[in-house]
C-alpha cells in the first residue's frame, strides 16, 4: 500500500516536472517572435539585445520588425523590460533602434540616474552604461555632473573631455550604492572601449623633402 502511494507521488512528480520543463522551453525570449510593444529593451534567451526597426512597405504603410542585435546585455537573458522600469528610467518603449542620443537630454539623464532607476533596474542601466563608454562619457560621472548646478555645462564638459574608466567590478560600490555593470562591456558598434592611457589622436604623415 505504501509502495503503491510511492509510485503515484512519484508520477505526479514526474508529470510535474515536465510539464515546468515545457513551459520554460516555450518562453525562451526570440527577437524575431516579438512585437513592437516588447521588442525595444528586451534581452533574447542568448543574451543578446533586441531592436525594433520600421520598414516602409510597397503600400506605404509602417511595419515595425523586431531583429537580434550584436550587442550583448550583462548577465541578463531572456528578458522583457517592465512597465516599472520603463516609466522609472524616462525611456521610451516604441524607441526605434539603439542610439546613444537620449544621453544629451537633462531630463533623461536625471531620470537614468535617480535612485528609482539606477538601483532598480540593471537592465537600463547596463545599456546606457555601455552606450555612454562608446561616447566616450563614464556614465557615473556624467550621474554626479547632472546633479550639480549648471548641469548642461557640466555634462558638456564631461563629453568633450572624453573621460573613459572601466565599469566598476561586480563587487565594489558605485557611486548610488548599488553594483554597477562590470568592466569589459562592448560599446554601440561592438569594439571594446579605450582604456584612458591609450591615445585615441591620428599621427599626420611625414612631409615630402623639398
Amino acid at each position: 500500500m505504501a509502495s503503491s502511494t510511492c509510485f503515484k507521488v512519484w508520477v505526479l512528480f514526474t508529470v510535474a516536472l515536465a510539464f515546468c520543463f515545457q513551459a520554460t522551453l516555450g518562453n525562451k525570449i526570440t527577437c524575431e517572435n516579438l512585437n513592437k510593444d516588447s521588442c525595444s529593451l528586451a534581452v533574447s534567451s542568448s543574451g543578446k539585445r533586441c531592436v525594433l526597426e520600421q520598414r516602409i512597405c510597397r503600400s506605404s504603410a509602417a511595419a515595425y520588425v523586431c531583429r537580434t542585435s550584436e550587442i550583448e546585455a550583462e548577465k541578463l537573458k531572456n528578458y522583457i523590460e517592465t512597465d516599472a522600469c520603463v516609466a522609472a528610467c524616462g525611456v521610451d518603449r516604441h524607441a526605434l533602434g539603439i542610439s546613444s542620443d537620449s544621453l544629451l537630454d537633462p531630463r533623461f539623464i536625471q531620470k537614468l540616474c535617480s535612485p528609482q532607476c539606477y538601483n532598480s533596474c540593471p537592465n537600463i542601466v547596463d545599456l546606457y552604461f555601455n552606450l555612454a563608454a562608446g561616447e566616450g562619457v563614464y556614465l557615473p560621472k556624467l550621474c554626479q555632473a547632472s546633479r550639480g548646478a549648471g548641469s548642461r555645462r557640466e555634462m558638456a564638459e564631461v563629453k568633450s573631455s572624453g573621460y573613459v574608466a572601466p565599469g566598476p567590478l561586480s563587487g565594489e560600490t558605485n557611486f548610488m550604492g548599488a553594483p554597477g555593470p562590470l568592466s569589459g562591456e562592448i560599446n554601440l558598434m561592438g569594439a571594446p572601449v579605450p582604456s584612458s592611457g591609450e591615445n585615441n589622436f591620428m599621427m599626420p604623415p611625414a612631409m615630402a623633402p623639398y
